[in-house]
């Protein structure tokens, strides 16, 4: 008795195809595919001639040896599988630190165990940096209705505390000083750091640059809708054109 039955059932079943397609597709009845399928009839030497090139499927593994899905699928080995043949590409984890969970960050950011427990977010960036969500939690970073909002998430990579007095001004940061996360734009003064709000109704902060616990730099931003973080360039181009054409009517 040969595996043909067998083989050409489950030849359909990776393929996706009912027995009305297969047997048209070899110029047989759906019946006589059935009892193929059953054992109750070997084929021709032909048919099976026909199916084995056409699948590219060695004649002797068509009638020998029940067929495994990988080999069906020309993959290497039995226990080969989709999911291990593709090369995975490593996306960083990045643990995200919450309205909920900023008050016991401040107090366990440096304890490993609690990093762990943060909610985390997987994104395709280097994985050999460290990186740390925030998630945006009032409108200090706002103006004019432009900005940053609740709820939008920044993502920050980590700045050695020597480097920090290397970073632009300006550079947007979040910072764990004096027992409070602040989000907000770096500016370098001798030995101190300036922390700015967007807003213009909020005072600067500003601290040691040794009182400084962590620093992230802002590499990456989540927006719950279209950000507009500048003026438009089109806007301001087209403002002008209309105070001219003003003022070539009222001269004209």
């Amino acid at each position: 008795m040969s595996f043909f039955g067998k083989n050409i059932k489950k030849i359909r079943g990776v393929k996706g195809l009912s027995q009305q397609a297969f047997a048209e597709l070899f110029d047989l009845k759906r019946g006589t595919l059935g009892a193929y399928e059953e054992g109750r009839s070997e084929p021709k030497i032909e048919t099976i001639i026909k199916i084995a090139n056409h699948f590219s499927i060695q004649i002797d593994n068509l009638l020998t040896h029940e067929l495994t899905v990988n080999e069906l699928l020309k993959f290497k080995g039995d226990l080969t599988t989709y999911a291990e043949d593709v090369k995975r590409e490593q996306f960083a984890t990045i643990p995200c630190i919450t309205e909920n969970s900023s008050s016991d960050y401040i107090t366990f950011f440096d304890k490993e165990g609690f990093i762990k427990e943060l909610p985390a977010l997987q994104l395709p960036l280097n994985p050999t940096k460290e990186f740390r969500g925030y998630t945006v939690t009032n409108l200090e970073m706002t103006s004019h209705d432009k900005g940053f909002y609740p709820k939008d998430v920044v993502i920050g990579e980590k700045v050695p505390s020597t480097v920090i007095k290397k970073l632009n001004n300006g550079t947007l940061v979040f910072v764990l000083v004096d027992n409070k996360l602040i989000f907000r734009r770096l500016y370098i003064t001798k030995s101190n750091v300036v922390l700015r709000a967007d807003h213009k109704n909020i005072e600067d902060e500003e601290y040691p640059i040794s009182d400084v616990k962590e620093l992230w730099r802002v590499r990456y931003v989540f927006c719950r809708r279209i950000p507009e973080f500048g003026d438009h360039v089109e806007d301001k181009l087209l403002l002008i054109e209309q105070e001219l054409l003003k003022m070539k009517n009222r001269l004209s």
